[in-house]
């Protein structure tokens, strides 16, 4: 591909990605899915790639609370965690636009879904089992797998939250490739939805003019 070829493609994404920030005005983009579907990992490089704020939803509970998600969870319970966090996220989303990574069980709240809707685009994240494990394998600060099953648990997980999860505006997925590689896919598929595809809008000018 020759610099200037090169350039003008770089030029057509930077337009696109200009297109979709446009497109979403104050709304934050918010992913979804269970935990190991990258949600973090993906949402650093979304952001970045957007020039937009990255947002973790768990870490600015841990700021909230003073504590971990492990150790709230031990000391408190689940369901106290799941207040704090509906509170939390209606508190971030609030201040969009950003690109906002929340915890697996965040969009099973019907009030959270609902915020997202008003003032966010979710995007699921939807991975296959064999995925999930390798990645949860990675990290031992995982409250729900504390038990020791963990494919018994990512299994119910999934037949429970699945269901919900399409309710989401957009869903990719998260296979096991480089993330770069999904969030190329994430801002396709943000495209698509906020019609801000570049080459489609040229082509159907070039159509009009003839």
């Amino acid at each position: 591909m020759s610099q200037g070829l090169a350039q003008h493609s770089k030029d057509d994404r930077q337009e696109r990605l200009a297109k979709i920030r446009e497109a979403l005005g104050p709304r934050s983009i918010v992913l979804i899915g269970l935990m190991g579907a990258g949600k973090t990992a993906v949402g650093r490089r979304l952001a970045n790639r957007l020039e937009m704020p990255f947002i973790d939803a768990d870490t600015e509970i841990e700021v909230a609370a003073g504590a971990t998600v492990s150790e709230i969870f031990a000391e408190y319970g689940e369901s106290y965690f799941r207040q704090g966090e509906r509170k939390v996220i209606a508190r971030l989303l609030e201040a969009g636009p950003q690109v906002l990574a929340t915890g697996g069980g965040a969009y099973m709240n019907a009030d959270t879904r609902e915020a997202i809707k008003a003032h966010g685009l979710s995007v699921w994240l939807k991975a296959d089992i064999k995925v999930l494990l390798k990645r949860v394998g990675r990290r031992g600060s995982r409250p729900l797998l504390a038990g020791g099953d963990a494919e018994g648990v990512m299994k119910k997980l999934m037949d429970e939250r699945y269901p919900i999860y399409a309710e989401a505006d957009i869903t990719v997925e998260s296979r096991d490739v480089p993330h770069e590689t999904i969030v190329s896919a994430v801002i396709d598929a943000l495209a698509i939805k906020l019609g801000c595809n570049a080459k489609a809008a040229k082509v159907q000018g070039r159509k009009k003019v003839k």
